[in-house]
C-alpha cells in the first residue's frame, strides 16, 4: 500500500477539533443494529449474557483491529497477525506447561510478537518489500513454525484454573469480563497514540505521503519498523487472551479472525490508502462485526443470509461515514444521477 498526495497534513488529522465526534457514522450503525437485534429478539438483547459472551469473545480481535489501524493509517498493512497469535500462543503454553511459569510466558508470547514484528518491520523499511507480500510470506512461515514446534498437538492449561494470572487477564471484575477492561484500555493507549502521541503524528505523515515525511525529518525506516513491532505485540497479547479463556492452545488458534479484524478497521472509517484513521471507528466496527452473526441467528434468519447480511452492513457503514464525512461526494454522486434520468 502506497501514500497519496497529501490534502491535509497529518498533525491536522491527528488532532480532529473537539466538537467533531469521531466515528459518528460508525457509531449511528452500531446503535441501530442493537436497536434492530432488541426489536427482532428482546429475549435474547434484552438480557445480560449474550452481551457477557460478546465482552469474552471480542476483544482478542478488537486488539488486533487497533493494532491494524495504526499499520493502516501508515499506508501498510500486516497480514501476519494469524500465525502471530498460533506461535505466541504456542510459547505462551509452553513455557506454562514445561517451567510452571505462566508469567514468563506472557512475556514470552508478547516477546514473540515483537520480534516477528521486528523481521516484517525491517523487510519492509529498510528492504523496501512492500507490507502485503512480506506478510503473506511470513504468515506462511510462522504458522508452519508454530505446526512444527507444536507438532501439530493441542495443549491444556487447565493447571490455571484459579490462578492469578486467569484472573487478571479472563475473569472478571464487578461481573464483567477482565478481557473487556483490557481491550479497553488497549483502545484508549492507541486512541492517544494516534491523536496525541507524536509518534500517531508520524504514521500519519507517512500514510499521507512518504517522501514529504522524509522532507520534514521524520525518519520513516525507523517508524515503520515500531509501528510493526507494535502490532506483532499486540497479537502476542491477543494471543494470550484467546489461550487464558479457553485454558488451552491449538495450532491453528488465530486463524479465521484475518478478515473480521480488516472489515472492522475499514468499516470504522480509516482510509485504505493510508494518511487518515479513527480509533474510535475500529473500536466499534470490531464491536458490529463481533456481534454480527450472534445476533442474525438470535433473530431467527437463517444460518446462510450470516455473509448477505455481513456484506450489507459493511456496505452500509462505509456509505453512511462518506455521506458523514464527506458530503461534497454524495451530492456530486446525486448531481450525475440526475443528470442520467
Amino acid at each position: 500500500m502506497s501514500g497519496t498526495p497529501m490534502k491535509q497534513t497529518a498533525p491536522m488529522l491527528a488532532r480532529r477539533p473537539a466538537f467533531k465526534l469521531e466515528g459518528l457514522p460508525i457509531i449511528v450503525v452500531f446503535f441501530v443494529l442493537i436497536g434492530l437485534f432488541i426489536g427482532f429478539a428482546p429475549t435474547v438483547f434484552l438480557n445480560w449474557p449474550i452481551y457477557n459472551s460478546f465482552l469474552v469473545t471480542i476483544p482478542p480481535m478488537l486488539i488486533l483491529s487497533l493494532g491494524l489501524t495504526l499499520v493502516i493509517a501508515a499506508g501498510e498493512i500486516d497480514l501476519s497477525f494469524p500465525a502471530v497469535i498460533a506461535l505466541s500462543g504456542f510459547l505462551f503454553a509452553y513455557v506454562t506447561r514445561h517451567f510452571g511459569m505462566p508469567w514468563l510466558g506472557l512475556a514470552a508470547a508478547i516477546a514473540g510478537g515483537a520480534v516477528i514484528g521486528i523481521i516484517n518491520g525491517w523487510l519492509v523499511a529498510v528492504i523496501g518489500i512492500p507490507s502485503i507480500i512480506i506478510t503473506i510470506g511470513t504468515s506462511f512461515f510462522w504458522s508452519g513454525v508454530a505446526t512444527v514446534l507444536s507438532g501439530g498437538m493441542s495443549y491444556t492449561l487447565q493447571r490455571l484454573t484459579g490462578s492469578a494470572i486467569n484472573g487478571v487477564f479472563a475473569g472478571t471484575l464487578f461481573g464483567i469480563p477482565a478481557e473487556a477492561f483490557w481491550a479497553l484500555g488497549v483502545a484508549v493507549a492507541v486512541w492517544f497514540i494516534l491523536n496525541r502521541h507524536r509518534f500517531g503524528e508520524h504514521l500519519l505523515f507517512i500514510g499521507d505521503s512518504r517522501e514529504v515525511a522524509r522532507v520534514v525529518g521524520i525518519n520513516t525506516m525507523r517508524e515503520r519498523i515500531k509501528l510493526f513491532v507494535l502490532m506483532g505485540a499486540l497479537a502476542g497479547f491477543a494471543s494470550v487472551l484467546m489461550t487464558l479463556e479457553n485454558l488451552s492452545y491449538f495450532p491453528t488458534q488465530g486463524q479465521g479472525i484475518l478478515l473480521s479484524a480488516l472489515a472492522a478497521v475499514f468499516i470504522g472509517g480509516t482510509s485504505v490508502f493510508g494518511g487518515s484513521a479513527t480509533v474510535v471507528g475500529s473500536f466499534f466496527g470490531a464491536l458490529i462485526i463481533g456481534m454480527l452473526d450472534a445476533g442474525i441467528v438470535a433473530t431467527g434468519v437463517a444460518g446462510f443470509w450470516v455473509e448477505v447480511i455481513v456484506g450489507l452492513v459493511f456496505v452500509s457503514a462505509v456509505v453512511l461515514h462518506i455521506g458523514l464525512d464527506d458530503p461534497a461526494r454524495l451530492r456530486l454522486l446525486h448531481r450525475r444521477l440526475r443528470g442520467r434520468t
